[in-house]
Order: C-alpha cells, then sequence, then structure tokens
C-alpha cells in the first residue's frame, strides 16, 4: 500500500495520510528516547517488534468490545489505522508504585498500591507532559466530564485485560500509558483507544526475578532493549520461540 504525504512525526512514530481521508499509515520508528528525548538511540528491530505487539494489544482490546484505531498490520514496521481527533492527554494507569510515582511521594519501587490508579498528563513535550487534575481537563476544555468518565472506565478495562494477558506468561504488568481519541461513526461521537500498546508505553517485570522488560532497560541502561521486547513478544506466542537474537526480528504473520 502506497502511503500519502508525512503528516506527522513524533519520537517513535510517524504518520502519514492513508489510502482514504479516514486513514492514516503509523509507521514505528527504531528510535528509543528517554527523559523528554534527552537520552536518544537507535535500537535495530525495536520498531518492527512494537509494530507487531501493538497489534496483539489492540486486536486483543477488540476482541472483547474496547474499540481501537487499529484495522491492519500492513508490513513489519506499518500499520493502517483510524484517523482520531487525539485528546490531549496521556491516560496512565498504576497498579505498583514505580518511576514518577516513587518519586512524588517517597513510595519504595515496586510496592503494590492499593487499587488501580489512574492519572492524567498534558501532551506537551515542551512541558515535560505535566500531571494535570480532572478539574484542569474539563476547566480548559480539553474534555467533557462525561468524556472524562468514559475515559477512566476505558483504561480501567484495559488495565484488566493487560494485567490477565501479562500475568498468564510471567510479566507484571506495573503501569502503562495510553491516548484516547475521538471518532465520529453515524450520527454519534464515540471515544476509543488509539497511538499504541507495547513495551514502550507500559512497565513490564517478570514476576519471579523482577527483572525489567521494558523501556526503563534503555533509561537505566539495564542491557539491550530489543533482547527485553524479543522476550516479552516470545512469551506471549508473537514470535516463535526459537527467534534469533533481535536486530532483525522474525515475526509471525
Amino acid at each position: 500500500m502506497a502511503r500519502g504525504k508525512m503528516i506527522y512525526e513524533g519520537k517513535a512514530k510517524i504518520l502519514y495520510e492513508g489510502p482514504d481521508p479516514d486513514t492514516l499509515v503509523q509507521y514505528f520508528k527504531d528510535d528509543a528516547t528517554a527523559f523528554n528525548a534527552q537520552k536518544m538511540e537507535v535500537i535495530g528491530g525495536k520498531g518492527a517488534l512494537n509494530n507487531r505487539l501493538s497489534e496483539f494489544f489492540m486486536q486483543g482490546l477488540m476482541q472483547i468490545g474496547i474499540p481501537t484505531h487499529f484495522i491492519k498490520r500492513l508490513n513489519m514496521r506499518e500499520q493502517l489505522i483510524r484517523r482520531v481527533d487525539i485528546i490531549p492527554l496521556e491516560v496512565i494507569v498504576r497498579n505498583v508504585a514505580a518511576g514518577s510515582i516513587s518519586k512524588r511521594l517517597g513510595m519504595e519501587e515496586g510496592s503494590q498500591l492499593p487499587r488501580p490508579i489512574v492519572e492524567f498528563s498534558y501532551k506537551d513535550d515542551a512541558l515535560g507532559d505535566p500531571l494535570v487534575p480532572e478539574e484542569y481537563i474539563s476547566a480548559f476544555g480539553w474534555a467533557s466530564q462525561h468524556e472524562l468518565d468514559e475515559i477512566v472506565s476505558i483504561a480501567l478495562r484495559v488495565n484488566d485485560f493487560l494485567s490477565g494477558v501479562m500475568l498468564a506468561v510471567g510479566i507484571k504488568l506495573v503501569d502503562f500509558k495510553i491516548e484516547i481519541g475521538r471518532v465520529i461513526e453515524g450520527d454519534f461521537q464515540r471515544l476509543i483507544v488509539a497511538d499504541e500498546i507495547s513495551p514502550d508505553s507500559c512497565r513490564l517485570w517478570d514476576i519471579k526475578t523482577g527483572e525489567k522488560l521494558d523501556k526503563d532497560v534503555f533509561r537505566r541502561d539495564l542491557g539491550n532493549l530489543a533482547d527485553a521486547y524479543t522476550e516479552v513478544a516470545r512469551r506471549l506466542g508473537v514470535l516463535p520461540s526459537n527467534t534469533p537474537k533481535p536486530g532483525k526480528p522474525t515475526l509471525v504473520n
């Protein structure tokens, strides 16, 4: 499928015009970034792994009735997706204390939270994606209170799904972030999961060893990031068990 013109380039993905006005082609880059792009590196095979993993998770969500922007995977690095009006928020769900919440509240990393916590950050790289309360969101018109209630419901359903999928393969879902977009279907507006779900946007720890299998491997110089992502893909059945070391991963169609 021929791409249209590029319309947006982010830290990890590029969006191109799709074959019709309601679609886009999403290209997954090999770039790894951390600390608001202060640390950057190209990791061979990362984009292909995230493309396949995000496909796996998006399809799983749709099978349980959670709508997403995903239409189909086009090749090793590209997906055809629905064009959506992105709400300018990152929706973060936390099950275990790690990262910024540990620093903000002085909590020991790895502490189990009393229940899943949903947070919002305002999408603005120049500001460092600051956390914002629901009062700001409704006051500035980023989302209505009705939409916020639906976003929280979607986020918690995604958390239930991802937690169960990961638990089944010996991985603890520590936290994750998603984005939500608006689409018009007939005479109605609908909220759907957009962007991606991958180890770039989740914290994933091995249940037995505590080994990190997410972007913290890159953030904290804990090893080879592609190896960590490949391990997640293998456990989930996205890659065959005899796949060679990454660089040029062999993906299952």
